[in-house]
């Protein structure tokens, strides 16, 4: 019994335990194993657990019940030792101990299987199994116990039975047992006897090899025992020499053959059941040779080249060509537009077509026989135009400057010799070659300047590497940089003026393009003076875009000249003026009207004006001409019509007017300052329309070359003008248009008669021709008489619709 401590607490006591397992428990391997201690003690006291050897618990094992309990899982050898269950309080603790040892049933690391022995051989059965306790082993035969004898032997489970004979085939089975458990594994033995057999394992039929090598003939017939083997060739039993030897396994191997060791070779295979024999024939080949083999190559970029390949063979053998790339097989037909097998069967030359810089590199020709094969490598060099130069930078930037710095691209086996910069604006037509310093960059070089740059303009720049071959791919551009801001220096072009409203001077230009401006707050210093004078009037005029400028004053001669120049300006300064131009300013409109203006009918639908030209002081401008209008009795004369006669023109004739109609018309004149005052209002009535009736039954006859036309009088109606004549019109088809006229209705006409002729009839009157008569034609005739009337002409003589479509149209045209 514990005794209380003199510091104790009455009733205070160290842990009792009480364990809930023996000193020794075995566990099978892979089982759950628990222990459990449980422990009395005041205060109440804490358990824990430990392995005596220190090794930690590994996460598998788990505590439960306050750690009363320990649960090792899935129990395993490296599981086995002491484990010790700790309890402890203030007042003292305890310790018990449980050994833990592990035992496994056996488990087959290497059961028997069915084996075949050839009679007189020895076999070695291996029959393993793990456990523990380590298992112990037994043999039966056909259920039978094994008896242990000279020729019979167990070790460490293994049998084995040496010199074997048939009556050891059978059912054999091994057993592995300890106190845990008993597994047993079994097999057949089959003790086998036969003859050598070939049938399963035939010779090889033909064995091809060139001079100089070493050959080996197999001969492994089926035969239980083994077979002894010897060999002959031909007729003749082959002795081992310094060149023939034979293998232990009965091979045969011939080293440096020659050409007298071609013909067949036969295995004798022996054992007490019987003898077979097989045959191989040896055929010997010369060596393939290449006689021409691809040489290094150094070529551009576009040309074509052959690589050859010529081989020297034995004829016996079949022979194949293939072409490696950089270690690839090349692929003739997906490659067909560079690579070319070319020069026949025989031969194995390769053509590479347009070649491209991506064709550099190793090519191997391979010649392959059914006995050797042989290669030969060459390097080609494609050389081309160089690639894009690389790292384009802008390092420093002034108004008109800029530095330019980058790196070299691929040469492509050509050195570069010159590098070319281009720049690039928001103004420029694409790419531009740049102004550079020095002029020439030359290959070695990696930095330039560029000149000549417009200020305040963003631009970007790019290289270009050339060598002898060519200009390469340009570089990427650089990133876009603005130049700096510089005072302007193109003045504006094309200054100029004039025109504009009274008391005016009006100034025109073409704008500065952005381009050139050089800066922000780009604008034009407007200056101009009255010719012969000193002192120039200034403004200022603050858009860029803007192309003109008024000056309004009542002071303003009209026509003056004045001296006119715009200058250019931005946030940097004042740039230049353009050349002085001299203006003149507005003109005064024209202050008097036409006198004399009068009115006359021409036709039904036409009437003359004329007038009388104003007297004109040159101080009041140029004049421009003359307007006209003109409106008819029944509209008003808000809504007239204007036609404008040039200035140096006193008439004009009004076309398209409707008939017999009242028209009124007045004139002014008028200048680029505008219009003068109307004359008075004069009038003309049109006349009436000409008779809508065409002359009839148009009769004509031919004596020679004189043709005599008659036709029925035309009569106008009260609304149409007096028929005053007639017109005869007559032309060739392919001659001029001519014109007789007449008072009355017949007409005499001289023609040339070899030719066709057409002929048309109108009346005339004041207000116009009236309607045509229906065309006649009178057809090349010889100096015979002949007459006719128009229908019946037509009729009889077919005019070709084209003839009448172009005479009709000439006429009209000519009218």
């Amino acid at each position: 019994p514990s005794q209380l401590s003199h510091t104790g607490v009455m009733g205070e006591y160290e842990p009792k335990i009480e364990v809930q397992f023996p000193e020794t428990l075995a566990a099978a391997k892979g089982s759950t194993v628990k222990l459990e201690c449980f422990a009395l003690g005041n205060p109440v006291p804490q358990i824990n657990w430990r392995r005596t050897d220190g090794l930690p618990f590994p996460s598998k094992i788990k505590l439960r019940k306050s750690n009363g309990m320990i649960e090792i899982p899935n129990f395993q050898q490296e599981d086995a030792g002491l484990y010790e269950c700790i309890t402890e309080n203030s007042r003292g603790k305890n310790i018990a101990r449980g050994r833990l040892t592990y035992y496994a049933k056996p488990h087959w690391v290497q059961p028997i299987q069915d084996v075949e022995v050839a009679v007189e051989d020895t076999l070695y059965w291996d029959c393993r199994a793990s456990g523990k306790p380590k298992p112990s082993y037994r043999w039966l035969k056909n259920g039978e116990q094994l008896a242990i004898e000279g020729r019979i032997q167990i070790e460490n489970g293994a049998l084995t039975i040496s010199n074997l004979n048939l009556t050891d085939s059978g059912r054999y089975q091994c057993i592995a047992e300890n106190k845990h458990g008993v597994i047993s594994s079994s097999a057949e033995l089959r003790v086998v006897a036969s003859a050598p057999d070939f049938s399963k394992s035939p010779m090889k039929k033909l064995i091809q090899v060139q001079i100089g090598s070493t050959v080996d003939f197999e001969c492994k017939p089926k035969a239980f025992p083994k077979a002894k083997c010897s060999w002959k060739k031909g007729g003749e039993q082959l002795q081992e020499n310094e060149r023939i030897s034979l293998l232990k396994d009965g091979g045969l191997r011939v080293a440096n053959v020659t050409k007298g060791d071609a013909g067949t070779y036969t295995c004798l295979a022996t054992n007490q059941f019987g003898t077979a024999r097989g045959s191989t024939s040896l055929v010997v080949t010369e060596p393939t040779r290449i006689t021409l083999a691809p040489s290094n190559l150094d070529v551009t970029v576009g040309e074509s080249v052959v690589l050859p390949c010529q081989v020297q063979h034995d004829p016996l053998l079949d022979i194949s060509f293939t072409w490696y790339f950089n270690g690839s097989l090349t692929d003739f037909q997906r490659d067909a537009s560079h690579f070319e097998k070319v020069g026949g069967s025989a031969s194995g030359d390769l053509m590479i077509r347009n070649i491209q810089l991506k064709h550099s590199g190793k090519y191997v020709c391979m010649v392959k026989t059914e006995v050797d094969s042989v290669a030969s490598a060459a390097d080609l060099i494609v050389r081309g135009s160089p690639g894009p130069p690389e790292h384009v930078r802008v390092d420093e930037i002034t108004d008109t400057t800029a530095q330019i710095s980058w790196q070299e691209g691929t040469d492509n086996h050509s050195p570069v010799t010159t590098y070319t910069i281009q720049a690039r604006t928001p103004f420029s037509v694409g790419w531009q070659r740049a102004t550079t310093v020095p002029d020439v960059i030359d290959g070695r070089t990696f930095t330039s300047t560029v000149v000549d740059l417009n200020p305040w303009v963003e631009y970007e720049f790019r290289v270009v590497a050339t060598n002898k071959i060519g200009g390469g791919e340009p570089s990427l551009p650089s990133e876009k940089v603005r130049t700096e801001e510089a005072v302007p220096e193109i003045p504006p072009s094309e200054v100029s003026g004039g025109g504009g409203s009274r008391s005016e001077l009006v100034i025109t230009w073409d704008p500065v393009p952005e381009e050139l401006q050089n800066g922000e707050g780009f604008g034009y210093v407007v200056a101009f003076r009255p010719s012969g004078t000193t002192t120039w009037i200034q403004t200022v005029v603050t858009s860029p875009d803007t192309p003109r400028y008024v000056f309004r004053n009542e002071s303003i001669l009209p026509f003056s000249p004045y001296e006119v120049k715009v200058g250019v300006y931005n946030n940097k300064g004042e740039g230049p003026f353009s050349a002085v131009a001299t203006v003149f300013s507005a003109e005064e409109e024209p202050s008097t009207a036409p006198s004399g203006v009068s009115a006359t009918s021409l036709s039904s639908s036409a009437i003359q004006v004329s007038w009388t030209a104003i007297p004109w002081k040159m101080s009041n401008g140029r004049l421009l001409g003359y307007e006209v209008r003109y409106w008819n009795k029944g509209q008003k004369e808000e809504s007239s019509n204007r036609v404008k006669a040039a200035g140096n023109e006193t008439s004009i004739k009004i076309t398209g007017l409707r008939s017999n109609l009242d028209y009124y018309t007045a004139v002014r004149a008028y200048n680029s300052a505008g219009a003068g005052p109307f004359s008075a209002t004069v009038n003309a009535t049109t006349k009436k329309p000409p008779p809508s009736q065409p002359p009839g039954n148009v009769v004509w006859n031919v004596t020679d070359s004189r043709v005599v036309l008659s036709w029925e009088e035309v009569r106008a109606m009260d609304n149409e003008s007096e028929v005053t004549g007639y017109k005869v019109l007559y032309r060739t088809s392919q001659g001029g248009l001519e014109v007789l006229t007449t008072a009355g209705t017949t007409a005499e006409l001289w023609l040339q008669l070899q030719d066709d002729y057409l002929i048309e009839v109108r009346a005339t009157t004041e207000g116009g021709d009236g309607s045509s008569s229906q065309q006649i034609l009178i057809p090349r005739l010889a100096s015979m008489d002949a007459r006719g009337s128009g229908p019946s002409v037509l009729s009889i003589f077919s005019v070709s619709s084209f003839l009448a479509t172009i005479f009709s149209l000439t006429l009209n045209s000519v009218l």
